[in-house]
């Protein structure tokens, strides 16, 4: 069984937290089971989205962990992110957007599985 979002997100920033990252939620979605987009600002005008991964890429022994993809190989300008996240929010208006400011672009999305 899945944690319910509003769990995770909660779970994902305490993590953020006891590792110095700032973290905040922007936009809050589904308390259930909305889908949570993961923003990593480099504080120098690039950032990096985390999205939810396809459902391809789960293994079937651990359908419930939330997984996440990165939505470019490398950072982008922030703008970019910007106007990915209102692209998804139009078309999923219960998604979560949350996002952290880390130099290094620490994300701890492998860590944060469940």
């Amino acid at each position: 069984m899945r944690l319910k979002s509003s769990i995770w997100v909660a779970a994902y920033l305490r993590r953020c937290q006891t590792e110095g990252v700032f973290g905040a939620v922007r936009k809050r979605g589904a308390e259930e089971a909305g889908a949570v987009f993961v923003k990593v600002a480099l504080l120098d005008g690039n950032a990096i989205l985390y999205a939810p991964a396809p459902q391809t890429v789960y293994d079937e022994s651990r359908p419930a962990e939330r997984l996440f993809v990165s939505a470019s190989p490398q950072p982008v300008p922030e703008q970019s992110v910007e106007e990915r996240l209102a692209k998804e929010l139009r078309f999923d208006p219960d998604a979560w957007i949350v996002e952290t400011e880390d130099r290094a672009g620490r994300h701890f999305l492998d860590l944060a599985k469940s």
